[in-house]
This record gives C-alpha cells, sequence and structure tokens, in this order.
C-alpha cells in the first residue's frame, strides 16, 4: 500500500496542479515565518497573518484531497 508521501512523489511528478499548490504552499509558509519573526504586529499585519494562515490551510487541505483520490482511483484501479 502507497504512504501519503509516496502518492505525493509521484503527484509531484504528474500534477501541475500539486506541484502550484505546493509551492504555494512553501511559499506562504516562508512569508508566515517573516512575519513571526517580528515582536510586534500592526493590525494589517495580524490580519494578513491571519489571510496567510486560511491560505496555506486550504492548500494543504486541497493537496491531501488529491492524495485521497490518487489513492481511491488505484485502489479501484488494483485486480481484486
Amino acid at each position: 500500500m502507497l504512504t501519503d508521501s509516496m502518492i505525493a512523489g509521484r503527484l509531484r511528478q504528474s500534477s501541475h496542479e500539486f506541484r502550484a499548490l505546493e509551492e504555494g504552499h512553501h511559499r506562504l509558509d516562508l512569508e508566515l515565518t517573516q512575519l513571526q519573526k517580528r515582536h510586534v504586529l500592526t493590525p494589517a499585519e495580524e490580519l494578513s497573518m491571519k489571510q496567510l494562515h486560511k491560505e496555506k490551510l486550504a492548500k494543504k487541505d486541497k493537496m491531501a484531497e488529491l492524495i485521497r483520490v490518487y489513492r481511491d482511483h488505484e485502489l479501484q484501479a488494483a485486480p481484486q
């Protein structure tokens, strides 16, 4: 049985959507890290941080969905 990381590796090679989501997730992570290094955030920065968290989570959820769909497809295609 394929693990999530094995499926993610396959999707990384075969799916432009998955790669774009993963790159976006990483970029958002870097932006959040930069904001978290500050001792005090302005209200606008706090709002931006919340929005970045939401976007990052949405990308992670979509990647998890693509992994689930891949796994389900593999299970249906496997000989019984």
